[in-house]
């Protein structure tokens, strides 16, 4: 795949839409540890990475784009991060609403999930135990490749 400084390198970006874009890029700084890499306008678009190699980009509402609406959730996104309790607390102290606290899993993950201003659906997750999952009940259909620190694998 050839490379594009323009663009997050992440093979899947989602888009997120919120009225208030700085808003939005300083409470995702503040609350979930993302760093901004491009902001195109002072208020139309940011692209924002976190961790080895996630992205989103935030996007201003106009045009085809709404953010959520108040009921219901139609999107969550998932942040690995090395302590979970220690983000959850950071991002309730920069004003995250409260969906679920941290909690551990059957298959091995502590997660927890937030809301932001914008109305989008954050779960942060921490692994804590490498379980296979037909321990639970499921199936391997296709095993995930193993990374490396350097993002090869």
């Amino acid at each position: 795949m050839k490379t594009n400084r323009s663009v997050p390198p992440s093979t899947v970006v989602p888009i997120l839409v919120y009225p208030d874009v700085r808003a939005a890029v300083t409470f995702l700084t503040a609350a979930f540890g993302f760093v901004e890499r491009t902001r195109i306008g002072e208020h139309h678009r940011a692209q924002m990475a976190v961790g080895v190699d996630g992205a989103v980009i935030v996007a201003d509402v106009g045009g085809d784009r709404s953010g959520p609406r108040p009921s219901g959730n139609s999107l969550t996104i998932r942040v690995r991060v090395d302590d979970v309790d220690a983000a959850f607390a950071r991002a309730c102290c920069i004003g995250a609403v409260v969906v679920e606290a941290p909690v551990d899993r059957e298959y091995g993950e502590r997660d927890c999930s937030l809301g932001d201003p914008g109305g989008h659906c954050w779960q942060l997750a921490q692994s804590v135990a490498d379980v296979a999952p037909e321990d639970f009940g499921c199936t391997t259909v296709s095993p995930w490749p193993v990374y490396h620190s350097s993002g090869t694998t």
